[in-house]
């Protein structure tokens, strides 16, 4: 599973979600390696485990050709308490990563595969995501 090397600070807060994710994303939104693409169609938090669970259904669905781009990096630690602990006593530790992501934003790209592989192998990977995403294609 993807996760950073280092990071300055060990645990990070929530954030407000209706200030955060009230806006529609600026970077990051056009395909720019493969021909075909899988967006996001709505606001939410991708965790590493979900990133590599539709990395491994796009190559699977491929086979041994085309080549697979992942435009998104988990790099926001989330925390969790440990099962049959009370409430209090601190904030829990550090479970994995998870990368928030905007409406619009590219999350995986693939090339050198025919539309119609394309089109299934990213309907299957966005059906492991817990967001609404859609399939487009690079303009020319």
């Amino acid at each position: 599973m993807l996760l950073p090397k280092k990071v300055k600070y060990r645990k990070q807060q929530r954030g407000r979600r209706s200030i955060q994710y009230r806006h529609k994303a600026t970077r990051g939104i056009t395909v720019a390696f493969g021909a075909y693409a899988l967006k996001a169609a709505e606001q939410g938090r991708i965790r590493s485990n979900q990133i590599e669970a539709a990395r491994r259904t796009i190559s699977r669905a491929m086979g041994k050709t085309g080549r697979i781009w992942i435009r998104i990096f988990p790099a926001r630690p989330y925390t969790q308490k440990a099962a049959e602990v009370g409430m209090g006593k601190g904030k829990g530790d550090v479970e994995a990563y998870e990368a928030p992501v905007l409406p619009g934003t590219v999350l995986f790209e693939i090339d050198g595969v025919s539309e119609e592989m394309a089109r299934e192998a990213l309907r299957k990977a966005g059906a492991k995501l817990p967001i609404k995403t859609r399939f487009i294609i690079r303009e020319q």
